[in-house]
């Protein structure tokens, strides 16, 4: 084992891997493409629901509720972006259609928008708006549009799949870039008693016609994937990896531990993303007010998507007056506090580093109190990490073994009781080729 000059990323992270070792491997099976990789350092954003049933207490409306319940009496999209922005959240994606097919801008390819609403006398548009206010904000955004349409009157005919694809174009080309397009797999019946039988295909074909870089979500992607569940719990074990062939959108999905795990030996780079709701709901209802998850509890969650490698989509939908509620703004605050607090510093910073092919050894000056450690995989190489392990202690002669793990990935964060140590060494057991890490850094986190 040989002693190795490295630079620091001041208070973030230490990098194990430089160029010269990158650009001497080869890529590794699928590896993510540029928007991909963008994609994945974004790993915090925001879901907005948000339409009628704001007003009716609904999760899913019928398609058949008066416009006229839309009606938020201080909406302001600004205010939604400002919060997001303060909270470390990178972005927001709005449903601007549910399945009741309520449309959030004024579509020509509807009846059953805010154009129909008594809301800004019918001049109002929540996508121009938001649109503006990411803008202002400097956050990006993304759209929700339900294949299932609950009101339109071609839902059932294959008349209605053009109908999506115009509905979609409005939105892909009037309000600026996007960075996702979230498709739910919802397959209903429409008013004629018919289900539709979705053109993924040409769907698909044409939201990249029209914005080419967009990331496009689903079970099966094609570039991001749901996991599986909608509680923001990725498993341990989370392959970026997988297998789309002979499934569908929706009920023909893939199991739900292929979801929620991703597949060894998957063909396509599909990673996952965790949906979960800061409420007990996903549209704002009053009565539950008392179930905002605290900014423990978010950070929590944090380490079970993002700590696993896979993205944190949390909803955080506005009340009736188109504001996020005051419960909803503080734990948001108290989660971004909690997480600042947690990675400000960085217990590896000054370290020396010793490496050999498949383990990391770390070597502090002193001995830390220690309870957590971030390991990143140069994932633009593949991933190739199936296991490793983490042992210290206090004499080089005489280390422990005090964690293990599967998978690394974009981000790995292995929690553990509280050590005090001055040696460390990060051993890969299990790889499937040469294992990069790019990055390795300890914390010490509150309890």
């Amino acid at each position: 084992m040989k002693l190795i000059n490295i630079s620091t990323k001041i208070s973030i992270a230490l990098f194990i891997l430089n160029a010269a070792t990158l650009f001497a491997q080869n890529t590794y099976g699928p590896v993510p493409t540029k928007t991909q990789l963008a994609w994945h350092d974004k790993e915090f954003y925001l879901f907005i629901h948000f339409g009628p049933n704001t007003f009716t207490d609904l999760e899913w409306g019928h398609g058949s509720e008066d416009p006229n319940v839309f009606n938020p009496t201080a909406l302001d999209c600004n205010q939604w972006a400002r919060i997001a922005k303060a909270s470390g959240a990178k972005g927001i994606i709005l449903t601007a259609k549910h399945h009741d097919g309520f449309s959030l801008w004024p579509s020509k390819y509807s009846k059953h928008t805010v154009r129909e609403s008594k809301w800004l006398n019918g001049k109002g548009d929540v996508v121009k708006m938001l649109s503006e206010a990411c803008k202002k904000a400097d956050i990006e955004m993304g759209v929700y549009i339900s294949p299932w349409d609950r009101n339109h009157p071609d839902y059932g005919t294959p008349k209605y799949n053009e109908v999506f694809i115009q509905t979609m174009k409005e939105l892909l080309t009037g309000y600026g870039k996007f960075f996702e397009l979230w498709w739910d797999g919802a397959n209903g019946e429409g008013p004629n008693g018919k289900r539709q039988v979705y053109d993924f295909k040409r769907f698909q074909d044409s939201a990249l016609a029209y914005q080419p870089h967009l990331m496009i979500f689903s079970d099966i992607g094609p570039h991001v994937r749901w996991i599986g569940n909608e509680q923001g719990i990725i498993n341990e074990t989370n392959w970026n990896l997988l297998d789309t062939a002979g499934f569908k959108r929706g009920a023909g999905g893939p199991p739900t531990d292929s979801l929620n795990r991703g597949n060894y030996n998957g063909k396509a780079w599909i990673p996952g993303e965790a949906d979960v709701s800061i409420r007990k709901g996903w549209f704002y209802h009053a009565e539950e007010d008392k179930t905002v998850k605290s900014g423990k509890q978010l950070f929590d969650l944090y380490l079970k998507n993002v700590g696993r490698g896979g993205n944190f989509l949390l909803n955080v939908p506005p009340n009736r007056q188109g504001l996020f509620s005051p419960a909803d703004s503080t734990a948001l605050m108290d989660f971004k506090k909690i997480k600042d607090a947690a990675f400000k510093n960085n217990l590896f910073k000054n370290a020396k580093v010793l490496r050999t092919n498949n383990s990391i050894e770390i070597h502090l000056k002193e001995a830390v109190e220690i309870n957590a450690i971030q390991l990143m995989e140069a994932i633009s190489m593949g991933q190739r990490i199936v296991k490793f392990e983490i042992s210290g202690g206090n004499d080089l002669e005489k280390f422990e073994t005090f964690a293990k793990g599967t998978t690394v990935g974009h981000k790995r964060i292995i929690t553990f009781s509280t050590q005090k140590l001055k040696y460390f060494r990060i051993k890969i057991t299990e790889s499937k080729a040469t294992p990069i890490i790019s990055e390795v850094s300890g914390y010490l986190f509150a309890n």
